[in-house]
């Protein structure tokens, strides 16, 4: 199962854990070049395809990858008139032997695939174009691996009034709960184009469920909509099913 996300302003945030890992989006806007699936979520293992096509008619296309704290790398290159891809030696190998890795391009198009992900998959990719002889960039497409865990978000809906205060909580069960986790909170508003971070910490409660609580006071209606918890551990992430939350501003008035 593969889900995508609508565009996020640019976070950095470092998670405490097994290792290091930062959610990075790019909120930088390129009316030439258009990366449609700001965030891929995938499970380990399966295939993603990465978009990229231009408004404008370009030469060339080409794949950056970066890591976390490591400079975006090229991967491959793809020149509309020939159809000809050149990779780079980093990827090379992942192109042409194993065929983990494949571009594709179409009239003013250039997709990336990857399939089998891996861990190492986890990161940012950016398409850059040379339109009119100039390279541009759309805004990144962030992909992520996530390993299947047993992770529930309690109470799927919620209703309160203006002015009140509310706990949300965000329960994961798994053997691997024996060491500190990191947790993301997204906040998806009705009508909003992207969803908003909120980075917050949780306290397990056993040895085998680790318990995640965000506590919300004095709510207004801006608050409402409906709020997602991320779970990090050794690089690892998890998502839960969501919570709506709901302000009754009838009720209120």
């Amino acid at each position: 199962m593969m889900k995508k996300y609508k565009p996020v302003t640019l976070t950095l945030h470092h998670l405490k854990g097994c290792s290091n890992y930062v959610f990075i989006t790019c909120c930088a806007l390129n009316k030439d070049v258009i990366q449609p699936d700001p965030v891929i979520v995938t499970q380990l293992g399966q295939s993603v395809s990465l978009t990229c096509f231009s408004r404008s008619h370009f030469i060339r296309v080409s794949w950056f990858k970066q890591t976390v704290g490591e400079k975006p790398l090229l991967m491959a290159s793809s020149y509309f008139h020939t159809k000809n891809s050149f990779y780079s030696n980093n990827f090379n190998k992942d192109f042409t032997e194993t065929k983990r890795l494949s571009v594709k391009s179409g009239v003013d198009s250039c997709n990336l695939t990857i399939s089998k992900t891996e861990s190492g998959d986890s990161a940012t990719y950016y398409c850059g174009a040379m339109v009119e002889s100039e390279l541009k960039f759309g805004e990144g497409t962030v992909l992520i691996n996530v390993h299947t865990m047993n992770l529930l978000t309690l109470f799927r809906f919620r209703s309160v009034q203006p002015g009140d205060s509310v706990i949300l909580n965000c329960t994961i069960n798994t053997e691997t709960c024996a060491g500190e986790h990191s947790v993301y909170w997204f906040r998806h508003g009705s009508g909003e184009y992207h969803p908003g971070i909120i980075y917050t910490h949780g306290d397990r409660n056993d040895q085998h469920s680790c318990v995640y609580n965000l506590l919300k006071r004095n709510l207004s209606l801006s608050d409402a909509g409906t709020y997602y918890c991320a779970v990090s551990s050794c690089g690892d992430i998890v998502f839960g099913n969501g919570t709506k939350l709901d302000i009754d501003h009838k009720r209120y008035f």
